[in-house]
């Protein structure tokens, strides 16, 4: 059971405190936004910009972000703004162990925020900044609503001085958030000016945050700010985790697309003599050519995990063969009824000698061969057909041991940055060539991402060791292994 948890603070003022009521308004708010903007069926959403006002308000908005994630599932969470209650340098964590919400509890990812704290020393828990700020705590019941599964949460608050810059976060950011992760920024958006002054002022706010200008949105608001406009406030007041978007779909290659656009004026109950802007804003990353997320293809994996029988038997088709066909030539033959192991999956066989590589050869799926043939096969090409190496020998079985990688269908990625070293295996190819590791070479050598991709690049696909880097042509995918050995 969580220990801290932090409270509600503007249930029954912001958004219903009743739960069955809060369901109904955010169900109607989802119905009336309808559903997700077509074209991007194919593509991940990796990060939403919606407003955070009160619901009577904003969340007609919010929901149009929130279409675009309904039943989709997330490991983490991240939700950041710009502190509305606190001044402080760089950025405020929290160290709760679950906020609470009408709609129940969501548990934070405290391992997460740690390890940010421990990449930058600018970010720090600050508890007392989420005390009693509301601009991350509103987007939480429409989280609970739409997503399927389990998440945490990682909340997190610029401190509004300059010190900290929203391109430090972005680095960090960058490292730990993982292909199955989302970045939720709270922002409203023109404060207070009149509504036709705010819709023209948003919809240029809007065209650069989706054209991915910061340089042009920086000068968009110094020129307001200069214009003297009747009231007007601010543009973006969370502007510094807008721009943190903004520079990791820069960085990452997402696209982004507004999603909708109203003001304070809009609502039944609004004034259109002083308005604030709610603008909904999707960032998007290419999901791959099989249409599959990388949590889905892990899943789909996981879903059929070997037993350890079956593993053995794997092993035991491997050992049998390799040693058959070096000693007489020939295929083992083996009579597998096992429905798994007749599954269409693809592997690698690794050989070690005295805790050397000996050989290592694989096939991804689709094979048309059931998984048990394909380790048959590997292991004959592992032995004899890996150009590193000489054929095994009769006089070297004794010593030699053996691995199965059960693979899973390889992914295409916008970004290297995506690859968690020890978790992806990936594959890099250009035309003819290409080259792959399994995930754990990473921990095996200890190479950092960028070693491993140059030698990657370099060693096993024969091009430049910074192909991965530069050349736009170079297709990058990860894939899961389950490896066992004997």
């Amino acid at each position: 059971m969580p220990k801290k948890i932090r409270q509600p603070s503007v249930a029954g003022s912001f958004y219903p405190a009743d739960a069955d009521r809060l369901k109904l308004k955010i169900n109607g708010y989802l119905q009336e936004a309808g559903t997700p903007l077509p074209g991007h069926e194919q593509e991940a959403v990796r990060a939403i910009m919606v407003p955070h006002a009160g619901y009577d308000y904003s969340a007609p908005v919010a929901a149009y972000g929130y279409r675009e994630i309904k039943g989709r599932s997330y490991d983490n969470v991240f939700l950041i703004c710009n502190s509305h209650s606190e001044f402080f340098e760089g950025i405020a964590l929290d160290d709760s162990d679950a906020w609470q919400t009408p709609l129940g509890l969501v548990a934070l990812n405290k391992e997460l925020a740690a390890k940010m704290a421990g990449m930058d020393s600018a970010i720090k828990f600050i508890p007392e900044a989420h005390l009693h700020d509301h601009t991350l705590e509103v987007q939480l019941p429409f989280l609970q609503s739409v997503l399927e599964g389990g998440f945490r949460i990682v909340p997190m608050f610029f401190g509004n001085r300059q010190e900290y810059g929203y391109a430090q976060l972005a680095n960090v950011l960058e490292a730990v958030m993982g292909e199955n992760d989302l970045l939720v920024v709270s922002s409203d958006m023109s404060h207070y000016p009149s509504y036709e002054d705010a819709n023209r002022l948003d919809r240029e706010t809007l065209r650069l945050v989706s054209s991915l200008d910061i340089a042009g949105l920086e000068k968009h608001a110094a020129d307001t700010e200069a214009a003297g406009i009747p009231d007007e406030d601010t543009l973006l007041c969370g502007i510094d985790g807008v721009k943190t978007a903004m520079q990791m779909a820069g960085d990452k290659n997402w696209t982004a697309e507004i999603l909708h656009y109203a003001n304070s004026g809009d609502a039944e109950i609004g004034d259109k003599g002083r308005v604030v802007g709610y603008g909904a804003v999707a960032f998007y990353s290419d999901r791959g050519p099989d249409n599959r997320s990388m949590r889905e293809t892990e899943a789909a994996a996981e879903q059929g995990e070997l037993s350890e029988n079956q593993k053995a038997v794997l092993l035991k088709i491997a050992k049998e063969t390799v040693e058959s066909y070096v000693k007489n030539g020939k295929v083992a033959e083996f009579d597998i009824t096992d429905e798994r192991l007749n599954e269409q999956e693809g592997a690698f066989v690794t050989l070690t000698k005295n805790g050397d590589l000996r050989g290592c050869i694989g096939r991804f799926a689709p094979t048309g061969l059931p998984l048990w043939q394909v380790v048959r096969e590997m292991a004959v090409a592992a032995a004899s057909a890996d150009h590193r190496f000489q054929p095994v020998k009769e006089k070297e079985l004794a010593d030699i041991e053996y691995e199965v990688s059960v693979l899973s269908v390889p992914v295409k990625i916008a970004s290297w940055q995506d690859i968690v070293l020890g978790t992806h295996g990936v594959v890099v190819r250009k035309g003819g060539q290409s080259g792959v590791f399994l995930p754990q070479v990473a921990s095996e050598t200890g190479w950092d991402k960028e070693e491993f991709l140059s030698q990657l690049c370099w060693q096993k696909a024969g091009l430049p060791p910074n192909c991965y880097k530069n050349d736009k042509e170079v297709e990058i995918l990860v894939f899961t292994a389950k490896a066992f050995h004997d």
